[in-house]
């Protein structure tokens, strides 16, 4: 079966303050497709859609468009929206797109997807994650507070005995994951992750904080609830919505100091260092660890 993605408007600018157009895009994602499609390959996928680029906002979609090619497959799962002013959400059954190959990548490209929102877990076991994640979410322009609240993380994480991997979260934040056996529901990810992030932030405070209103918020906030079924995050090698085209970029520890500027992790800056060093977050692909007790 024939597989092609016809790009249009490859000339449409999404990033004004750079001149970045959407072919920029394209070209990025065919390019860096064999190492980003194994983090979403059989992920229930949600379509952020940005028509006019970063300045023209942005809308989800999480059902599959009318149109959607026939080599494109989805699957389907019952969701259960928000309330909305007083009423419930209910339930509906919805069919989620899967980016299992370079061109439904490219694909979502076409439809105006800039960042790449998929599940932590895959469609065979959708109640179990693949990993645990701390999310890291710093005041603006605190971004060196961000690195040491998660060097924190991360040795509490060593006492545990637990392996973590980080990534700059392509905005201003950082990411935090725990690859794990899926054998764990989210009540235990979510219990897991809670009491990691109450005990350090009432141990370091000013540091780390999980308060949620902003305004009463002092420190990096942990943000343990995205640790919940249905739950996306921001693939790693995902371009984010920001000025200049920021990646989500896997690191090495050692590379997350406080001299760190995650805005120099280009579409160039990334592609050169899979070229150097592989995907440094393709062991978050093979889990197996286990959870202590909370």
């Amino acid at each position: 079966m024939a597989r092609e993605v016809r790009l249009s408007s490859a000339d449409r600018v999404l990033f004004p303050e750079s001149g970045i157009t959407k072919g920029d895009l394209f070209a990025y994602y065919d390019a860096v497709a064999a190492t980003l499609v194994p983090h979403l390959r059989d992920r229930p996928f949600t379509m952020k859609r940005w028509r006019e680029g970063i300045a023209g906002g942005s809308f989800f979609q999480k059902q599959a468009p009318k149109g959607i090619p026939d080599w494109l497959p989805t699957r389907t799962f019952t969701t259960h929206p928000r309330p909305i002013k007083g009423k419930q959400g209910g339930s509906r059954e919805v069919d989620f797109p899967l980016v299992n190959s370079r061109e439904a990548l490219l694909w979502m490209v076409q439809f105006h997807c800039i960042d790449m929102n998929a599940w932590y877990s895959r469609i065979d076991k959708p109640n179990r994650p693949d990993y645990v994640l701390f999310d890291l979410d710093p005041p603006d322009g605190e971004f060196r507070l961000a690195v040491r609240a998660a060097r924190l993380v991360r040795e509490e994480l060593d006492r545990l005995e637990l392996r973590s991997y980080v990534k700059t979260s392509g905005a201003d934040g950082i990411h935090v994951l725990v690859p794990i056996a899926r054998r764990y529901g989210f009540d235990r990810t979510h219990a897991f992750a809670e009491a990691v992030s109450k005990r350090l932030a009432e141990e370091n405070p000013g540091v780390i904080t999980t308060e949620w209103l902003k305004k009463k918020r002092v420190g990096v906030l942990l943000d343990y609830h995205q640790n919940g079924a249905g739950k996306t995050i921001a693939s790693v090698y995902s371009v984010r919505p920001k000025p200049g085209a920021p990646v989500s970029t896997p690191l090495e520890w050692e590379e997350l100091t406080p001299e760190l500027d995650p805005s120099r992790f280009t579409m160039d800056a990334v592609l050169a260092r899979i070229e150097e060093r592989g995907d440094l977050f393709e062991p978050v692909l093979r889990g197996s660890q286990s959870l202590p007790k909370v």
